[in-house]
């Protein structure tokens, strides 16, 4: 099943989609999409896990060796934007990429999870772009608060799909499109620490809880990103989301 969450008629509800990709509320009716805002997928956004140089081929790249253990840092609720809503490029910066990223979102809460029940406490998976500004990175271990912590700058979606329905994520492709341009491929085979051992990993240092999503690294293949991009992260058995990069005067408007 992919589960979604979208604004209609002011609205927020929760839908799901069908094999055709056709809109559902709860309720059996109906949407079009042309009258919807794609929203975050997890209506109650927990901790967000984000997981650097977690694919050997993105740590040679930038001519890191890969990490003998992860290395995580945290997210706020405040970067999550939904599929097909804008993300800025800020003012005066030299350089912004995308990540597209698979997403495991934790169903129900665990403290010290062993690797072989781990995927018994994830609910589903989706798809974010975690953003990042390198030109503030002083450390491609511990990314700052202006790397990877700013307004929209981590878009998630379109929607989750139920764990059951994705058994193995063992080797899933990634693609990334820039305004219809591959720019970036890769396949979750390529992970240093895989989504079970990131679990237990995370959970013997605090009690994961519904809701927190684990977002766990991206393949080599970086592009900068301009006001007017259009950029496609796409995941094979989970979907595709698109944003439009504007800029930061247009994405705030009269608080700018």
């Amino acid at each position: 099943m992919k589960r979604a969450r979208v604004l209609h008629n002011g609205t927020e509800l929760d839908i799901t989609i069908d094999a055709q990709g056709a809109l559902h509320t709860a309720a059996g009716d109906s949407l079009n999409e042309a009258e919807v805002s794609w929203l975050c997928p997890v209506k109650e956004p927990g901790t967000i896990f984000a997981l650097g140089l977690n694919y050997a081929d993105h740590a040679s790249e930038l001519a890191f060796a890969p990490p003998t253990e992860p290395l995580v840092f945290l997210k706020g609720a405040n970067t999550l934007t939904g599929h097909k809503q804008d993300a800025y490029r800020p003012d005066d910066i030299e350089f912004m990429h995308y990540e597209c990223e698979l997403v495991a979102v934790i169903g129900k809460a665990g403290k010290n999870i062993k690797r072989e029940d781990a995927l018994d406490y994830v609910a589903g998976y989706t798809v974010c772009n975690d953003f990042a500004i390198r030109d503030y990175l002083e450390n491609y271990y511990r990314p700052n608060l202006r790397v990877k912590s700013r307004d929209s700058l981590c878009p998630i979606g379109p929607w989750m799909v139920d764990a059951a329905d994705l058994p193995d994520t063992s080797n899933l492709k990634l693609t990334t499109h820039v305004n219809g341009e591959l720019t970036q491929e890769g396949t979750t085979a390529d992970m240093i620490f895989d989504i079970p051992f990131l679990i237990e990993h995370l959970s013997a240092t605090l009690t994961l809880q519904p809701g927190d999503m684990i977002a766990t690294g991206t393949p080599k293949g970086l592009k900068d990103m301009q006001p007017g991009d259009t950029v496609v992260c796409a995941i094979e058995g989970v979907g595709a989301l698109e944003n439009r990069i504007v800029s930061e005067q247009e994405f705030y408007g009269e608080t700018y």
